[in-house]
């Protein structure tokens, strides 16, 4: 689930609160935190896939024209 940050200070990066919900998701999850993986090695075996694929598509929103026009995949 998407979290909102009203209080926390932005530091301007491009999909920021994208990054850090894919971040929480996979420090949060069973496989880092009963299996003790690697957050890297979770996110191979497709834990939080959604937010990966929101994450991807706000990246690569970035590097296309359009979305000047558009304006970002993501929140």
């Amino acid at each position: 689930m998407p979290r909102y940050y009203e209080d926390k200070d932005e530091d301007g990066q491009a999909c920021e609160g994208v990054r850090e919900d894919l971040r929480q998701c996979l420090l949060e999850s069973r496989c880092v935190l009963w299996e003790n993986k690697s957050p890297k090695q979770c996110l191979r075996e497709g834990h939080c896939r959604s937010l990966q694929m929101t994450f991807f598509a706000c990246k690569r929103s970035m590097l296309d024209t359009r979305a000047r026009f558009r304006g970002r995949k993501g929140y």
